[in-house]
């Protein structure tokens, strides 16, 4: 036997038995072989002899069930439970599957109004999509030379505004220099009506 076999075999009774007690609940030998193999590396004749060892040694029970022999861990060393603490803990399990209820009805319907948004925004993208392809399948672009043509227009009636505007303004102080009554007197009178009194500004050169 190698060295690795060697120690592997004098480890087994104590990882096999902290497994049990850890786990509480039955087991077959193959079980325990499936759960513990890939981790410790046990082998089918060290298992079977280290199983027997701690069942003969009262650790662990050990029952047959026709051709299958089945180990548990020795429930005398487990501190007895009350009815009392049997009846707390199965009012806890009822409170935390209460609450593991309220999550998962909680999670489904966060998922749903999710799920609805997606659809919505899914939507609304295939609409700005679709008037994207619009405006590139257009014929009617607005061209470099229109829009020069269009700010020059702008640029000439701003100007013509500009040049009535001062010739008013001067015209009016003229006359007010003589005029016995207010500024606004005199527009109300004569029905002068302003920028100002639409709200309107001469734009930005």
């Amino acid at each position: 036997m190698s060295k690795v076999r060697a120690e592997a075999a004098a480890g087994a009774p104590g990882i096999l038995l902290r497994y049990l007690q850890e786990q509480n609940r039955p087991y077959s030998a193959q079980d325990m072989f499936g759960n513990l193999q890939r981790e410790h590396g046990l082998g089918k004749a060290v298992r079977t002899r280290a199983l027997e060892q701690l069942a003969q040694q009262g650790k662990i029970k050990e029952k047959v069930y026709g051709k299958q022999k089945i180990y548990f861990a020795n429930q005398d060393q487990f501190a007895m439970v009350s009815d009392a603490d049997l009846q707390g803990l199965d009012a806890k399990i009822v409170a935390l599957t209460a609450k593991v209820q309220s999550l998962q009805q909680g999670c489904r319907h966060m998922e749903a109004e999710m799920q609805k948004e997606i659809q919505e925004l899914k939507k609304e993208c295939a609409g700005y999509r679709e008037r994207l392809k619009n405006i590139k399948a257009a014929t009617n672009h607005v061209t470099p030379e229109e829009k020069e043509r269009v700010y020059s227009e702008r640029q000439k009636y701003c100007k013509e505004w500009r040049k009535r505007k001062r010739m008013a303004t001067e015209l009016s102080d003229a006359i007010l220099e003589g005029y016995p009554k207010s500024k606004k007197q005199f527009f109300e009178e004569v029905g002068i009506e302003t920028d100002e009194d639409y709200n309107v500004k001469l734009p930005d050169p």
